[in-house]
C-alpha cells in the first residue's frame, strides 16, 4: 500500500519532492564540507617553506608534524604524511597555534631557523642550547636593558677574558707550593674582570662616539648611534665603578689602595690614541694591571723579582693581540686620523709581533725562574710559545675576518698558561722534597 495512501496525488507528490530536496541539500553540504577541510590542508602545505614540506628522510621513512588549526566553528589536528591523506592526531606543540579561516592561513609562527621540525624534544633542545650563549642572552632580554648590554659589551665577552687571564696567572704563581689557588680570589677578580671591563668600554665610548660614529664597525654602538644619552652612559658607568669598588674592597688595604691607582690608566687610555701612535702600550698597562694586583692581594705586597717580567711579558702580549686587532680598523683610523700601532708598523707589522712573542715568552721563563717552577709551567710557555708562532706566520693582515679571529684566539692561549701554572704550583712540593733529600745524601 502506498504510504501516502489516502492522500491526494498532488499532495503526496509533494512530500515526496520535498524529501528528495533535503536529501540533496544535505549531500551539498557535508560536500562543501569535506572541500572546505582538504582546501585548507592544501593551503597548508602550500604555505610552508620548503625545507618544512619534507616529511620524509633519506630512507624514505614517514615524518610527521603536528599542528592545530582552529576555524570559526571547530579545530582540527592535522598529521602530515607523505603521500597520504590526512589523520587527525594530538597536537605536540600546544604554544604554537595558528588561527586561520577556511580562507586563509598564517605563515609566520614556524621555527626562526626556517627547519624541518624534529619533534617536540628536539624543538625545545634546540630552544634551550641556544640560549646559553652571551648573544642569546642579550636578545632575549627587555628591549629597554639591551642598549646597556651592548653599551658594556655584553655579548662580546673576549675583552673580559683578556683582562681577566693575567690576574689568574699572578695568583696561581702566588699561590703556596702543592695547593691549588685561592677559589675566593679567583671569583672576586672573574667578577671585577667582567665589571671594570665593563667600565672601560663606557668610558671608551664616551670619549670616542664621535670617532665611533665615522667606523663601519662601531657606528651602531649605543653611544654613537644616539641610542642612549650621554648621562644614561655615565649614569651605567657609575653602577658598574660602584660594584666594581665593593669587589675591591674584599681585599688587603695594599690591594684596594694599588687597585684605586688603576682609574688613571682606565680613563686616560681612551686619549692615547690620539696623541701617540702606541695606544696599545697603554692598553697593555691597564689590561695587565691584574698581575701586580693578583699578586699583592695573596701576599700582601709585590715581589717584583716575579711580577714586573710577568708584567712586561704579558703587556708585551698585549701588544701583539691588539695590534692584529687594530688592522680591522686600519683604513678608517686613516681616514679619520685615529692613530694605532697597525698603522705605526704597517709592512712591518710581522716584524713586530715577533719582538713582542719573543718579549713575553722571557718574561713568562724569567717569572718560572725566579719562582722555582716545574715542568709542566714551561710546557705551557712551549705551547705559548707555539701558539704565537703560528699566529703570527698565518695571520692575514689585510682579511678583517682573519684579525679578529687570530684576536679571539688568544683566549685559548691565557687558559693554557693558567692550567699550566697550577700544575707547575702542585709539582713544586715534590720537587722540594726531592731536592731536600738530595741535600741530606
Amino acid at each position: 500500500m502506498c504510504f501516502c495512501n489516502g492522500l491526494g496525488r498532488n499532495s503526496c507528490f509533494a512530500v515526496f519532492k520535498m524529501t528528495i530536496s533535503k536529501s540533496i541539500l544535505l549531500l551539498k553540504s557535508i560536500k562543501s564540507n569535506i572541500n572546505s577541510i582538504i582546501d585548507v590542508h592544501n593551503r597548508i602545505i602550500v604555505s610552508l617553506p620548503a625545507c618544512c614540506q619534507c616529511f620524509c628522510n633519506q630512507n624514505n621513512k614517514t615524518f610527521s608534524q603536528s599542528r592545530k588549526f582552529s576555524s570559526h566553528a571547530s579545530g582540527y589536528h592535522f598529521s602530515h604524511k607523505l603521500n597520504q591523506r590526512i589523520f587527525l592526531q594530538p597536537n605536540f606543540f600546544p604554544e604554537q597555534t595558528f588561527k586561520t579561516s577556511f580562507s586563509g592561513v598564517r605563515q609566520n609562527n614556524f621555527p626562526p631557523d626556517g627547519s624541518c621540525f624534529k619533534g617536540k624534544d628536539a624543538y625545545r633542545k634546540q630552544k634551550r642550547n641556544l640560549s646559553v650563549t652571551p648573544k642569546a642572552i642579550l636578545d632575549a632580554s627587555p628591549k629597554s636593558l639591551q642598549p646597556y648590554l651592548r653599551l658594556i659589551r655584553f655579548d662580546k665577552p673576549i675583552g673580559t677574558w683578556l683582562l681577566y687571564w693575567p690576574c689568574t696567572w699572578s695568583i696561581g704563581l702566588a699561590a703556596a707550593p702543592g695547593h691549588f689557588p685561592d677559589l675566593w680570589l679567583l671569583t672576586l677578580f672573574g667578577a671585577g674582570a667582567f665589571f671594570m671591563r665593563g667600565a672601560g668600554c663606557i668610558v671608551n665610548d664616551m670619549w670616542d662616539r664621535d670617532f665611533d660614529r665615522k667606523v663601519e664597525r662601531t657606528k651602531l654602538r649605543p653611544l654613537a648611534s644616539g641610542e642612549l644619552t650621554y648621562f644614561q652612559g655615565l649614569c651605567c658607568l657609575g653602577g658598574m665603578l660602584s660594584v666594581s669598588l665593593g669587589i675591591l674592597l674584599q681585599l688587603n688595604w695594599y690591594s684596594v689602595i694599588l687597585g684605586a691607582a688603576s682609574m688613571v690608566l682606565v680613563i686616560t687610555y681612551p686619549l692615547a690614541k690620539r696623541v701617540t701612535f702606541w695606544p696599545q702600550a697603554m692598553l697593555g698597562l691597564t689590561f695587565n694591571y691584574g698581575t701586580m694586583l693578583g699578586w699583592a692581594a695573596v701576599t700582601g705586597g709585590i715581589d717584583w723579582t716575579v711580577v714586573l717580567p710577568l708584567y712586561i711579558g704579558s703587556m708585551a702580549w698585549t701588544l701583539s693581540y691588539d695590534t692584529i686587532y687594530a688592522h680591522q680598523d686600519k683604513y678608517d683610523d686613516m681616514l679619520i686620523g685615529v692613530k694605532s700601532t697597525a698603522l705605526k708598523f704597517g709592512d712591518k707589522t710581522k716584524h713586530w709581533l715577533s719582538g713582542f712573542a719573543t718579549i713575553m715568552i722571557g718574561g713568562l721563563t724569567l717569572t718560572g725562574v725566579a719562582l722555582d717552577q716545574t715542568w709542566p709551567y714551561y710546557t705551557g710557555v712551549s705551547i705559548t710559545a707555539a701558539h704565537l708562532a703560528y699566529q703570527l706566520y698565518t695571520v692575514d693582515l689585510d682579511n678583517a675576518d682573519d684579525c679578529a679571529a687570530k684576536f679571539r684566539s688568544n683566549t685559548g692561549l691565557g687558559f693554557v698558561m693558567f692550567v699550566s701554572i697550577v700544575l707547575g704550583t702542585l709539582l713544586k712540593t715534590q720537587k722540594n722534597e726531592i731536592d731536600q733529600l738530595d741535600n741530606e745524601e
